[in-house]
């Protein structure tokens, strides 16, 4: 083992045995983690509702146990055996199976593949990085593909639902700068004033809004980047003004999806997926790119909250599943 990596070091890690489901953090070896031929000295990571739900158990994430939680990751290369990173290179990772099915960020020593690592770019701290995490990469991502669908700035305002919320709040931030009228709608209106100073032009309640139940309706949005699936998704899709595209990235009112053709047949939007922890590795790297200058949000640090250490992970997961969470929360490793 390499002398810049220590014997022991903490870990956030997650088990399911016979003694149960739990997480906690521990002390553990590089040997105690999956394979990989490269070595992060892990500075920061971040908290997604994903790893919330790893982490309490309320969704099944895990493929294999026990891991290491964290789907997302920054830091510096302490050991390489691959041709592309050296050490002292700063790099990042999200998605790509962390905390899924191999050991991921909640740790301050992690063993990657380094076919998923990106160099971290010019124009980004490691703190900055995981501010925008799985989070800023799903907005990025979501833009990106209603863009190579044809949506332009010119055809009028994305909606984005669940604006107050890690992905919500970055996508508000992002989309305007990049030219776009954002309506932000959330149940939080004591956040509203929040939300203006992000960059939406306007703000709605979602207690406030009534899907018309006719398969068409008149047209709201040009497009929409949706947090939360169910209903909001069903309606959505009646509203979308004609070559609109709505972004799907969340689930948190439903997996279930009631529409019919006509949106799709007569106004011709689109539907779009939003796999951000498979996405290629091409696009994956020209979207870091694209967050490092032009797509940057403007206000991540009135983004990001107060960030926390291993053992505060499990009262920010409680706050976060129980929707108490605004922005983005950083989990500091260095």
């Amino acid at each position: 083992m390499s002398s810049n990596i220590p014997s022991s070091f903490k870990a956030f890690r997650i088990f399911d045995d016979e003694d149960g489901y739990r997480s906690s953090v521990v002390e553990q070896s590089i040997e105690d983690q999956n394979d990989g031929d490269v070595v992060v000295r892990v500075a920061w990571s971040s908290i997604n509702y994903k790893d919330a739900l790893a982490g309490t158990g309320q969704g099944k994430i895990l493929r294999r146990f026990p891991l290491n939680g964290g789907i997302d990751l920054a830091g510096t290369v302490a050991e390489s055996r691959s041709d592309r990173f050296k050490e002292g290179d700063e790099v990042l990772m999200t998605g790509c199976g962390l905390s899924e099915t191999r050991d991921g960020g909640y740790a301050e020593y992690a063993r990657v593949d380094s076919k998923w690592l990106v160099p971290l770019p010019e124009g980004l701290s490691l703190q900055e990085a995981m501010v925008l995490g799985t989070a800023g990469f799903t907005a990025a991502l979501g833009l990106y593909r209603m863009e190579a669908n044809g949506q332009t700035p010119e055809m009028g305002s994305i909606c984005v639902t669940g604006a107050t919320g890690g992905v919500g709040s970055l996508a508000v931030d992002m989309y305007s700068r990049a030219g776009y009228s954002v309506t932000a709608i959330s149940g939080k209106v004591e956040e509203f004033d929040w939300l203006h100073a992000l960059g939406a032009e306007q703000c709605i309640s979602r207690h406030d809004l009534h899907w018309p139940e006719s398969p068409l309706a008149s047209a709201q949005f040009a497009g929409a980047l949706d947090n939360v699936g169910g209903d909001t998704l069903s309606g959505l899709t009646r509203v979308i003004k004609p070559w609109g595209n709505i972004a799907s990235c969340g689930m948190a009112s439903g997996i279930g999806l009631h529409t019919t053709v006509m949106p799709f047949i007569i106004r011709g939007i689109g539907l779009l997926g939003i796999n951000s922890a498979a996405c290629p590795y091409s696009i994956r790297e020209q979207l870091w790119q694209k967050l490092a200058s032009d797509w940057k949000p403007r206000h991540l640090d009135s983004i990001a909250d107060e960030p926390v250490d291993l053992e505060g992970l499990p009262e920010r997961f409680g706050r976060l599943l129980e929707g108490g969470g605004r922005g983005r929360i950083t989990v500091r490793l260095g």
